[in-house]
C-alpha cells in the first residue's frame, strides 16, 4: 500500500524557511516521480515542484529560486526546502504519486 506522511510545517515569518518532508511507504521513491502541490485557504490545488526519476526538476514560477525539492533514496523522503518564504505561500502542503497523496502539513507565513 502505498503511504505518503508530509511534516515540517509550521508558522514562520515572512523571509523565514522550512523543510517539509514526506516520508513515503509501500514503494520505491527513487524509482517514481513525485511532486508536492498545495492547497492556499478557498483555493484549488496548485502544483509546486516535480522531481524526476532522473532527479531532474521543474517548479512553479511562484516559488522558482526560492523552493528546492530533493530526495533521500537511503530513507525513501522527499524534501521540499523553501526559503525566502511570503504570506502568499501559506497553504496546506502535500506530496503526491500517481493521484496519491498524504494528509498535508500546514505552512503559515505570516508576522
Amino acid at each position: 500500500e502505498v503511504q505518503l506522511v508530509e511534516s515540517g510545517g509550521g508558522l514562520v515569518q515572512p523571509g523565514g524557511s522550512l523543510r517539509l518532508s514526506c516520508a513515503a511507504s509501500g514503494f520505491i521513491l527513487r524509482f517514481s516521480a513525485m511532486t508536492w502541490v498545495r492547497q492556499a485557504p478557498g483555493k484549488g490545488l496548485e502544483w509546486v515542484s516535480t522531481i524526476n526519476i532522473g532527479g531532474s526538476t521543474s517548479y512553479a514560477d511562484s516559488v522558482k529560486g526560492r523552493f528546492t525539492v530533493a530526495r533521500d533514496n537511503a530513507k525513501n523522503t522527499l524534501y521540499l526546502q523553501m526559503n525566502s518564504l511570503k504570506p502568499d505561500d501559506t497553504a496546506v502542503y502535500y506530496c503526491a504519486k500517481a493521484g496519491t497523496r498524504g494528509q498535508g502539513t500546514q505552512v503559515t507565513v505570516s508576522s
